[in-house]
Parts: structure tokens; C-alpha cells; sequence
């Protein structure tokens, strides 16, 4: 997102004719072919999701920080946006009122999702395997060097403001030359569940926070928590 923060005023908060003039120009669409507009919040809106698949409009509160980070995601990650707006969509007429598991995951990856470039299969097992002070400590050569980690959840975005090393995401995976919103976009697309979704503390990747320069700090299981024989293995 760092390329549209930057198109941002550098003093005060962007107005939604600012945010509307850069959907414009990067010509911003939802899945059903509405350009996308950031509108001040209404109480007739019955269903957000529809309305805005219907649509093209993206309630938004002006200054607030939630809502800002869910205007730079669509900016930045269009395509994937609108596949979970499609989806939600999609998914609403047929739940009958009652929330399902397909919808639970994509609220998940919208407001705490990560997409992670890596075609290491030993990076892949460790995360896999909740290995975290391998991952992040005793293998940071290799991380850092077949790693590209994005956050795209604009919840954490917003947690991310006062960091502490308890943030973590939900991570869809994909090629390290793959492009990033495309194919997550096709990823979300096949998955159903939250156990789709693999858990990654993304406060433990070097240099996020002072603390990763120590050892001991990937030892804190309270962060760092091991995995749990029960628990079932995320797709990679």
C-alpha cells in the first residue's frame, strides 16, 4: 500500500473526493462492473455487502483510520477485494440469515489477511509446523531472502499503529514471482473455510518490531504458541 499512501496529502486526512480521484485514475471495479466510490455511511444499508457489489459503493467514515486502511487496500489489492465482495455477496441470499463458515472466512482475511510469496518448501514446513524461532530467528537468512510477506487486512493495518508482538494474520500463499492480488484472489475463491487459512505472527518477522533483534523473544509461546496436535493443517 506504500505507493497510495504516498498519492495521500502529506498533512491532515484525504477527503473522499481524494480517495474517489485515485479509485478513478487506477479505474477500480467491483466484481459485477461498478466503479468503485468511497460514500459517507448510511443506516439504510441494510446489507454492506450487497449494497456495494450492487452498487460500487464503499461506506466510509472520514477520519478513521479502519476505514482509510479499507480504502488503500481497494486500491491496492482491486482484485481481491472484489472477490470477497463478490463472494459475500453471492453467499448472503443463501444463508437464510444465518452466517456461514464461507463468509466467516472471508471477513477474516479482509480485516487480519496476509499474502505470502514463498516458494521455499522448508519455510513453508516451518510455518506449517508453528515453528517460529526456526522461522523467524535461526532461518531469518533464508526468510528474509525467499519471504515477501504483505498484509492486506486492514484491521491490522490499523492495530499495526501501536504495534505490540501479539498481531498476527491469517496468510494465503502463493508463487514469489506470482502477482499478488490476482492469485490471491483465485485462492480465496477456492477456499471455505477459516482453516484455510493458516495462522502467521507477523510481528515475528524481522525487523517489525525492536524485540526481533533477540533470541529470547521468539521463546515467548504466548506470541509464539506451538502447534497443537489436535489442530487441523492450514492449505499452503
Amino acid at each position: 500500500m506504500r505507493p497510495w499512501l504516498a498519492r495521500l496529502p502529506a498533512a491532515g486526512w484525504p477527503t473522499l473526493d481524494a480517495l474517489n480521484a485515485l479509485a478513478d485514475e487506477a479505474q477500480v471495479r467491483t466484481a459485477s462492473g461498478k466503479p468503485l466510490r468511497f460514500v459517507p455511511p448510511s443506516a439504510a444499508d441494510p446489507y454492506y455487502e450487497i449494497h456495494l457489489h450492487e452498487t460500487g459503493c464503499v461506506a466510509t467514515r472520514e477520519r478513521n483510520w479502519h476505514d482509510l486502511f479499507n480504502a488503500l487496500a481497494w486500491l491496492a489489492f482491486p482484485r481481491t477485494k472484489a472477490m470477497i465482495n463478490a463472494l459475500h455477496a453471492r453467499e448472503i441470499p443463501r444463508e437464510g440469515g444465518r452466517r456461514g463458515r464461507l463468509r466467516d472466512m472471508l471477513t477474516i482475511f479482509d480485516e487480519g489477511g496476509a499474502i505470502v510469496r514463498c516458494d521455499d518448501p522448508e519455510l513453508l514446513r516451518l510455518i506449517a509446523e508453528f515453528r517460529w524461532k526456526e522461522l523467524f530467528w535461526e532461518q531469518r537468512g533464508r526468510l528474509l531472502a525467499g519471504l515477501r510477506l504483505t498484509v492486506i487486512g486492514h484491521a491490522v493495518l490499523e492495530r499495526a499503529l501501536d504495534p505490540w508482538p501479539g498481531i498476527a494474520c491469517k496468510a494465503v500463499f502463493i508463487g514469489i514471482d506470482d502477482d499478488a492480488d490476482a492469485t490471491a484472489a483465485e485462492r480465496l475463491a477456492k477456499y471455505e473455510t477459516p482453516q484455510d487459512l493458516a495462522p502467521l505472527p507477523v510481528f515475528g518477522y524481522p525487523g517489525w518490531l525492536p524485540a526481533s533483534a533477540h533470541a529470547d523473544f521468539y521463546a515467548d509461546e504466548r506470541y509464539f504458541r506451538p502447534l497443537r496436535k489436535s489442530a487441523p493443517m492450514s492449505r499452503t
